[in-house]
């Protein structure tokens, strides 16, 4: 079996709207991660969604996606923050 497939990707990319269409990717995935799900998804059709296959692939894109919700929550704790102070903290 090739392990290619199972590679994580050395560097992040953006990945176009085209590209996403191109792998039917549901719009609620089309984020800042659909550069590590693109190939996961790929990996996952060619090994039969074996759970023990595309480990690594799977666990970049948790990673992904829970780096992303941090960073979210961090921007919604400084809005509420600056909104309770009355000002802005970039300043």
């Amino acid at each position: 079996m090739n392990r290619d497939i199972e590679a994580v990707p050395k560097k992040r990319r953006a990945v176009s709207l085209q590209e996403m269409e191109d792998h039917k990717l549901p719009w609620q995935y089309r984020d800042a991660c659909a550069d590590i799900l693109i190939p996961l998804n790929v990996c996952r059709r060619a090994l039969q969604y074996r759970p023990w296959r595309c480990v690594d692939l799977r666990h970049a894109y948790e990673s992904c996606q829970f780096d992303r919700y941090n960073k979210r929550v961090e921007a919604h704790q400084k809005a509420k923050l600056e909104k309770k102070l009355g000002k802005s903290l970039s300043d």
